[in-house]
């Protein structure tokens, strides 16, 4: 059995994603995650993550800055404390328009997840080398 824990934020070690981009994964499969991983992202100005779509749903809450949300063709501005639910399949991707960093928590609903890119049809596991910004 699982044993709870507390996950210091400032103990975890981001990734760097490219253009601008970093992730800091919170929970992992490799970390103990049974049904679900999560992590928190941050946008400096002016960067977009390229569309994609995942293999699984997705929850993101957006906790600083603002920017937009583009699901499927339709752009939404967000801002603090927004949440997006998006389907596994639906093409997505979020843009920070903001002057200020975004950040972003993100939650999967699988500890396997994917990204495929939509301009490309690539699919490659999320958080690994393939998987970043300004591809």
């Amino acid at each position: 059995m699982a044993e709870a824990r507390i996950i210091r934020f400032d103990e975890q070690q981001p990734i760097d994603r490219g253009n601008g981009a970093a992730s800091v994964p919170l929970l992992l499969k490799e970390t103990g995650a049974s049904s679900f991983i999560a992590g928190v992202s941050t946008f400096q100005p002016g960067v977009a993550v390229p569309r994609h779509s995942h293999n699984t749903d997705e929850l993101v809450t957006v906790l600083e800055g603002a920017g937009e949300c583009e699901v499927e063709g339709v752009v939404t501005p967000v801002k603090a404390l927004d949440s997006t639910f998006i389907p596994a399949g639906l093409t997505h991707c979020f843009r920070n328009t903001g002057a200020a960093p975004m950040r972003i928590q993100w939650v999967y609903a699988s500890t396997d997840v994917t990204r495929t890119f939509a301009d490309t049809g690539k699919t490659v596991p999320h958080l690994s080398e393939e998987d970043r910004v300004g591809q």
